[in-house]
């Protein structure tokens, strides 16, 4: 790694650098180990910069909420890139197109759209994201997905390159897309239609209750470890999950959440080992019974 020439860098800009940053509280799950360089762009063009130098060089990891995420207790040998407040502004434009940074929380999009009386995006207040996020992994509930919504994403590339590209230029499947991973989103353009702002505000009222109904809240754990089956079967993971392990199931501190079994809990000090194993074993206890094999929705970082 070009550490040296790294540091050297850091001190040429107001831009955030810490090194053999702890990952641990980056994260929903409170596990993960060191990064070499962890890195937090407060303006584009320090992000430009910095990718036009080492882009290309070293690996590197953008990191979102950590709300979707189990990172590795072992140190990551490269760059993870959060960027800084100024990329999560938002703003509306005359034709009633949303612009939001991507690292704006999916909740305070949702929120600006009903101040605005724009409906349509009222699912988004109960995914526990950023936009950035999001987009990579076409988030969605409520049998709503980003690409419902979304106009186009704007991206600089690891060359510093930037790009705009139009969401019906993006083949988009269930909790994915064809999206380079070589990019890192910059912002999104978003789509609602007109609505009444006491409307919306009760439908995300709604949806909120029916979410915390029956997701686990204020705990350490993750968003759903695995995707819905949906190419195989019309039955929901947890329903899979519940005819074939032990609910009660745990692995050192990891454990299967008792408000719904498609979240795991780190219910003290559980290490990305138990973590990996828990999910590995409920997926093998899955497709013996099943004969399906799940997808992991949660991303890993090793």
């Amino acid at each position: 790694m070009l550490i040296d020439e790294i540091k050297k860098f850091s001190k040429e800009t107001n831009s955030k650098f810490d090194f053999d940053y702890d990952l641990k509280k980056s994260n929903w799950f409170n596990i993960g180990g060191k990064t070499k360089v962890y890195f937090k762009p407060e303006t584009f063009s320090n992000l430009a910069i910095f990718l036009n130098k080492f882009g290309t060089k070293e690996k590197i990891f953008t990191l979102g909420a950590g709300s979707n995420i189990l990172i590795n207790d072992n140190n990551f040998n490269g760059i993870v890139v959060k960027l800084g407040k100024n990329f999560s502004n938002i703003s509306l434009l005359p034709n009633g197109i949303i612009v939001a940074g991507s690292a704006c929380s999916d909740k305070k999009l949702a929120e600006f759209a009903r101040d605005n009386e724009i409906g349509g995006l009222e699912f988004l207040s109960c995914i526990p994201g950023t936009i950035g996020g999001g987009l990579r992994m076409n988030a969605g509930c409520f049998d709503r997905e980003f690409k419902d919504i979304l106009v186009s994403v704007q991206a600089i590339d690891r060359t510093g390159r930037v790009v705009t590209i139009s969401a019906n230029k993006i083949l988009f499947e269930y909790r994915n897309n064809d999206l380079s991973k070589d990019l890192i989103f910059l912002s999104a353009s978003f789509k609602g239609e007109k609505k009444a702002r006491d409307k919306i505000e009760e439908e995300m009222k709604t949806l909120k209750i029916a979410k915390d109904n029956v997701q686990p809240t204020k705990i350490k754990t993750s968003g759903s470890t695995f995707k819905n089956p949906i190419k195989q079967t019309n039955k929901k993971v947890w329903e899979l999950i519940r005819e074939s392990v032990p609910l009660n199931t745990s692995i050192g501190d990891a454990c299967i959440s008792k408000k719904h079994c498609n979240f795991f809990v780190n219910k003290n000090n559980a290490s990305f080992n138990d973590m990996k194993k828990l999910i590995d074993f409920v997926a093998e206890c899955v497709e013996k019974k099943t004969g399906i094999k799940l997808e992991k929705e949660i991303k890993i970082l090793e």
